[in-house]
């Protein structure tokens, strides 16, 4: 794999650890600002609604920058965001600083997954991809706790000062690492939008949401699901996020070395597992060794269809694929605070602690079930499973045909 690919991941290592640390933080920065742990809980909000609306404005700025100086810029937003946020005289600064690092989050991945699959041969480009997103996976092992254990003893400022560093080393590592891949000629705003009139990358979008929403249905009310119904002390639910991280950096890259294979095969598999698997957790989070090997399983099969999922949106969007990548990584986001959602409401409904694992299969089994229709309409259009982004026979027939 070329070393760009390890540029790619520094910047997503920093900017997996800025969007998950908040959350070990909160109460830190609410004693700070003197607010409540509700309010500062808009530190995350804001930050997921500036993932969904900054993928896809971020990218369509930059469709007349080339994509490495289009990361650079994204980098340096990223960077602006994480200082702001460590300075912040007060509440409202904070959150604009959070918002502002947000923007950055979407396109940098949609761009991140188009240069990554270029910089490889054909049959590898799933799995530059997750070489990419291994360093989000791996944030959530090791960025996130350290950020954490660094902001309740040092301050939650100095765990931001160290995100923002983290920025300038993939910023630097990007200038001088990630190759000037020229765009392909003749595609433009309007080719980029034209993908969302295809079926097929909305229905790998509507996959995205679902699939992902899934794993977080449960994830998000892990903390109370294993401390009032497996048992487990307070202090042993950040070991057991560790187990969870553990499970998407190696389903990660299992996702990426298969897609690369069968990309639908895949899919069915990574969108069907977990549909199985939360199912299980509404059993095994009853048992502390059941309920933690079920984490890890969730991570590593839920984070084993990211590859596959867009990779798939890359294919579908032909030559143009940039805009599609970027909003597929809202897609991601809208699939965390959809399933966050339902699962405050089951739990509201006093169904219990592990009824979010119902919802959450539910979510995953509509993926599949979306996965089963997207090959069915292939087959009966008579249509490739797999088009190879950035070919110049794609090109082609997406400037003809527009």
């Amino acid at each position: 794999m070329p070393l760009a690919l390890l540029a790619l991941a520094i910047g997503a290592f920093g900017i997996g650890t800025t969007e998950f640390v908040i959350m070990g933080l909160l109460p830190e920065v609410a004693d700070d600002f003197r607010v409540s742990i509700p309010t500062a809980g808009f530190l995350v909000t804001g930050y997921a609604l500036g993932v969904m609306l900054g993928a896809p404005l971020m990218t369509v700025l930059g469709t007349k920058v080339s994509r490495k100086r289009m990361l650079m810029l994204l980098m340096g937003l990223f960077i602006v965001g994480n200082l702001l946020s460590a300075l912040a005289p007060a509440f409202a600064v904070m959150l604009i600083g959070r918002v502002v690092a947000s923007l950055a989050h979407g396109a940098f991945f949609g761009i991140g997954s188009v240069v990554a699959a270029d910089l490889v041969a054909p049959d590898k480009k799933a799995g530059a991809i997750a070489m990419m997103f291994t360093g989000l996976t791996v944030a959530n092992v090791v960025g996130v706790p350290l950020g954490t254990l660094v902001g309740q003893h040092a301050g939650w400022r100095v765990t931001f000062g160290i995100v923002a560093a983290l920025g300038v080393i993939g910023l630097a590592g990007i200038a001088r690492l990630v190759p000037d891949i020229a765009k392909p000629e003749g595609v433009h705003l309007r080719h980029e939008l034209a993908a969302f009139k295809n079926v097929q990358v909305l229905l790998a979008m509507a996959m995205t949401v679902l699939g992902f929403g899934g794993v977080f249905a449960a994830i998000t009310y892990v903390t109370p699901m294993m401390t009032h119904v497996a048992g487990f002390a307070d202090g042993s639910v950040t070991w057991l996020l560790v187990l969870f991280g553990l499970g998407m950096v190696g389903g990660n890259l299992v996702g990426g070395r298969f897609a690369d294979r069968a990309l639908m095969p895949m899919l069915y598999v990574s969108l069907g597992s977990p549909a199985v698997v939360l199912a299980l957790f509404t059993l095994t989070a009853h048992d502390k060794v059941l309920a933690a090997v079920t984490i890890a399983l969730i991570g590593a099969l839920g984070f084993a269809s990211v590859p596959p999922l867009q990779k798939r949106v890359l294919d579908q969007a032909h030559g143009a694929p940039t805009l599609a990548a970027a909003v597929n990584i809202g897609a991601f986001n809208l699939g965390n605070a959809l399933s966050a959602w339902l699962g405050g409401l089951v739990i509201a409904a006093g169904i219990g602690y592990t009824a979010p694992n119902w919802v959450g299969a539910a979510l995953a089994a509509g993926a599949l079930v979306l996965a089963f229709l997207s090959a069915a309409l292939e087959r009966r259009d008579g249509t490739p499973s797999a088009v190879v982004v950035g070919s110049a026979p794609a090109e082609q027939r997406t400037a003809a045909h527009l």
